[in-house]
């Protein structure tokens, strides 16, 4: 319980996404004693990314290691999963976590998922080691032995482990599991071209994506345990901002079956507008080029109301590139795949796999797709 009344005042809100983060501006600290400076140090932006080592932490305000994926057992039943660790600095406050985990059971029409919070550097195993790469850990807020989330991953070689424990996982009564070994069949793709996206007067931020990893493992849903083997989509972004579009995103990010990834983001500010739309497209020999808003469609083709909040959301998708003659149809695997992480990041997301039904040139493709939706709901 401390630790979340301590991320709480911390007054951290963070938005599960791998398009901009919302969050709230540093808390005021009584002034016991002057206190060190309101934020990292200025940088002199855009710096060109190197990896490894900006897979690593950075003193910046906002930042997170996103991974979400597609997982099949050898008798066929088929997961979608998202695992994600949010980091936040905001003045003199300790640093901030918070994770989210969650488990679609697309077999099964199910969705379960779990958060956790922490404040504090224990969380960085990583730091300890100056390594180029993270390993991060966060205990259950039980501090239960042996119950702690991890996550590592240097150069596209990641091992993820999540267990929820007692009555973590919601909706109550079930429990879920996820351990994966990853490794990248592609290259980094560095989102806009260099991996700098500029928000104007809200700051900027470094972003890129291994868009193919191949993963194997175990996923657990209640006392079924499964091994599995898959992909796996992971976002990297970091930066000095804390608001960037008041009106929330969508978010999708599309493996095809022809060797072809694609990610959009669409942000939309409070009055509607989408000041911010942008793409990346890579090929199957892993060279990428980045997506002008005009280079794409977006159109929304069905809706869905939440049972649990009554939000509205955007329910299905066709997702057009004129120029390749490509035409991608979305919908979800499961429909209720909706997160209410109030209590550590403040808001209400809508995140899930999705049904792939794709035509290039008239010619069909399979494929499977993650969507993020945010400022629909509450928060």
């Amino acid at each position: 319980m401390t630790r979340r009344v301590a991320l709480i005042a911390l007054a951290l809100v963070v938005a599960a996404c791998s398009g901009p983060v919302l969050a709230n501006p540093p808390a005021q600290r009584p002034a016991a004693s002057p206190p060190p400076d309101a934020s990292p140090p200025a940088a002199d932006d855009p710096q060109p990314i190197s990896l490894p080592r900006d897979d690593a932490p950075h003193d910046r305000l906002t930042e997170w290691w996103y991974y979400t994926g597609h997982l099949h057992s050898v008798d066929g039943r088929r997961f979608g999963f998202e695992y994600v660790v949010f980091r936040a600095e905001r003045g003199s406050f300790p640093v901030a976590w918070a994770s989210h985990f969650a488990i679609t059971d697309e077999t099964g029409k199910r969705f379960l998922y779990a958060q956790r919070s922490e404040v504090g550097p224990q969380v960085d195993r990583g730091a300890l080691q100056e390594s180029n790469g993270f390993d991060f850990a966060l205990v259950a807020p039980e501090a239960a032995a042996g119950a702690a989330w991890t996550m590592q991953g240097s150069d596209g070689i990641d091992h993820l482990a999540a267990a929820t424990s007692g009555g973590e996982a919601r909706p109550s009564g079930g429990s879920i599991a996820l351990r994966l070994d990853l490794r990248s069949t592609k290259p980094a793709a560095l989102h806009d071209r260099d991996g700098w996206i500029d928000f104007g007067p809200a700051g900027g931020s470094y972003y890129y994506s291994r868009t193919r990893m191949a993963a194997s493992g175990e996923v657990r849903v209640d006392a079924e345990t499964f091994d599995v083997d898959g992909e796996a989509w992971f976002d990297h972004q970091w930066g000095d901002f804390i608001a960037v579009g008041g009106g929330g995103w969508d978010w999708f990010a599309v493996n095809l079956d022809d060797g072809t990834d694609l990610t959009l983001s669409l942000v939309r500010d409070r009055d509607g507008s989408y000041p911010l739309v942008y793409g990346t497209e890579v090929a199957d020999d892993g060279s990428s080029r980045h997506l002008e808003r005009d280079a794409f469609n977006v159109d929304v083709t069905g809706h869905r109301t939440s049972p649990t909040t009554g939000t509205v959301y955007p329910a299905s998708w066709r997702v057009t590139i004129p120029s390749e003659s490509l035409v991608i149809d979305l919908r979800p695997t499961v429909s209720d795949q909706e997160l209410d992480t109030r209590p550590t990041s403040g808001v209400v997301y809508w995140e899930g796999s999705q049904v792939v039904s794709a035509k290039r040139a008239g010619r069909s493709i399979g494929g499977q797709a993650y969507v993020e939706l945010t400022g629909y709901g509450p928060g």
